[in-house]
């Protein structure tokens, strides 16, 4: 699917093949040299880097709400992998809405990564969810709330990318092969086969295997309180069995439809203490929180980032 060019001399009659460009991808190119002897280089286009911001409510979706706004959609899986632990991407209302200051990286006018989020705000109802940068130096966490919690929690907010609930946790569902009314202690998120599934926290496999009804599975022992497991996979990540240590958003397998299903889905399940509880529900406790000297600077970029937002 990568274009090359060729460039010739000489006219209809006689013509000469001098280069032949190859685009490695949208900033670099290989440029080979035909006529003589034959010579190969590298070429790159400029890259120009820009600090912004965003104001997007949610009226429709947020990918069409942030095209809308002039953003880049890029900007949705920065802002996805920050909130991981906050927001659940898959219960957007309308009316939520997203501010953000950030950098992106630009070749000829198209956009081609967002490097950083200095700040965002997610507000939803009358409640505001700040998020700072604030790099403290020692490789871990980067990213805080005004208090300085850190963002990243114990537990991510789902176990995959981009997919839509088709089933929620209840004790009286009919299940829809048997017909049965029974409970259904999981959230199933309907996604295409294939579709990475995440360990939704650190923890150890106990078992990765083929379950009956359950199909494809694998089970996460995250600590004494949580375990997880992972339903109905197509297939499982190099390395994932039993006694492996995973990290939190490793991925340990794909979406599939194998056991009873009756199409490609994920069927997500949490105990805690051993006992059954709702995914969506479950509070998350933070991670290490900001080293207490940190807490003056963090909160003087806080409103500094608050003022910037308040003159856009």
């Amino acid at each position: 699917g990568n274009k090359w060019c060729a460039y010739y001399s000489g006219d209809s009659t006689r013509r000469r093949l001098d280069y032949v460009v190859y685009e490695n991808d949208r900033v670099n190119s290989t440029v080979f040299r035909c006529f003589d002897s034959l010579k190969v280089w590298k070429v790159a286009k400029p890259i120009e880097q820009r600090t912004l911001s965003a104001d997007v409510t949610i009226c429709s979706s947020l990918w069409n709400d942030m095209l809308k706004a002039g953003a880049s959609p890029l900007l949705i899986l920065k802002l996805s992998d920050i909130y991981a632990w906050t927001v659940d991407f898959f219960g957007l209302q309308e009316g939520d809405r997203f501010r953000a200051i950030y950098s992106q990286r630009e070749c000829e006018g198209e956009v081609l990564s967002i490097d950083s989020v200095f700040y965002a705000v997610y507000t939803h109802g009358e409640k505001d969810y700040p998020v700072i940068l604030f790099d403290q130096g020692d490789g871990g966490n980067i990213y805080w709330n005004e208090k300085g919690e850190s963002m990243r929690k114990a537990f991510l907010k789902a176990p995959l990318h981009f997919s839509r609930i088709s089933s929620g946790f209840s004790y009286h569902r009919r299940h829809p092969i048997t017909k049965k009314v029974q409970p259904h202690l999981a959230v199933d998120y309907a996604a295409p086969k294939g579709t990475p599934v995440m360990a939704i926290g650190d923890g150890t496999v106990i078992s990765a295997g083929y379950s009956g009804a359950a199909g494809n599975m694998v089970k996460i022992r995250h600590n004494s309180v949580y375990t997880s497991a992972y339903l109905h996979l197509s297939g499982y990540a190099k390395g994932i069995r039993a006694g492996e240590r995973v990290s939190q958003g490793q991925v340990i397998g794909y979406v599939g439809s194998t056991g009873r299903s009756t199409g490609p889905h994920l069927d997500f399940r949490v105990w805690k203490n051993g006992s059954p509880i709702n995914p969506l529900t479950m509070e998350s406790p933070s991670v290490e929180p900001i080293r207490s000297e940190n807490l003056p600077a963090l909160d003087s970029l806080n409103r500094h980032y608050q003022q910037l937002l308040q003159k856009d």
